[in-house]
């Protein structure tokens, strides 16, 4: 025969697994420290000013056709 498993006792413990499994996720998107979530603020910005910079055509340019 097999074991005998309490069922309330086994959704829980899936519950857990799942919250615990929620908060890893959470804690890899969401863990960073002020420096970190600064420093690519201002790369982001970089990247986007270069871009701009570099644009052919400039957005609401009244020469471009």
């Amino acid at each position: 025969m097999g074991e005998v498993v309490n069922l309330r006792q086994a959704r829980k413990q899936k519950a857990r697994i799942e919250k615990e499994r929620l908060a890893g996720e959470n804690r890899a998107l969401h863990g960073r420290s002020k420096a970190e979530r600064e420093r690519d603020r201002l790369n982001s910005d970089r990247t986007e000013k270069f871009m701009d910079g570099h644009r052919r055509e400039k957005p609401g340019d009244p020469n471009r056709h």
